[in-house]
């Protein structure tokens, strides 16, 4: 499809979104179960619940936008996906898997926090305060969740070196 309008590109990448969203709904139970260290577990838990919300969010952008969030699959998402569940699948010792988990966690974050600032940009263009407000919060729970991540590898990173 060519997209022409701002407002077409914002709605591509909001369906882009939609998708990465509903597939990390479906892998952060697999970290949960993989994650050994407690803080670990507790932080990919606490962002499922998160991530639950953050689908809920653009359902009501694309709702607002009386668009459809269907229609697209969000292939970056797919592969940094797969290489987690590929480094689930290699096994190794506890600590050390941990630490890649949050390596793999991170990268995710990234790609979300990019995404969501782009959409966030369209939006502020376009006067979409609704869009903007929505997206803002989400924005902002994607940074604290990179930020959690981070604190934890602080632990896990140590960890992992001594194992």
């Amino acid at each position: 499809m060519k997209i022409e309008t701002l407002r077409e590109l914002m709605v591509d990448e909001l369906q882009d979104l939609h998708s990465a969203e509903q597939q990390i709904v479906k892998a952060l139970p697999k970290l949960v179960k993989a994650a050994h260290n407690p803080s670990l577990k507790q932080a990919f838990e606490h962002h499922l619940e998160e991530t639950k919300n953050h689908v809920t969010r653009l359902d009501k952008i694309f709702k607002h936008l009386n668009e459809s969030p269907k229609g697209k699959t969000c292939e970056g998402m797919k592969g940094l996906l797969k290489e987690g569940e590929e480094r689930i699948s290699d096994g190794g010792e506890p600590e050390v898997m941990d630490a890649g988990l949050i390596s793999a966690a991170q990268r995710v974050e990234h790609y979300e926090i990019a995404a969501y600032g782009s959409a966030r940009t369209y939006a502020e263009l376009l006067g979409d305060r609704e869009a903007v407000r929505l997206l803002s919060e989400t924005l902002e729970e994607e940074k604290a969740a990179d930020a959690k991540l981070n604190q934890v590898a602080r632990t896990v990173n140590v960890e992992a070196k001594a194992a």
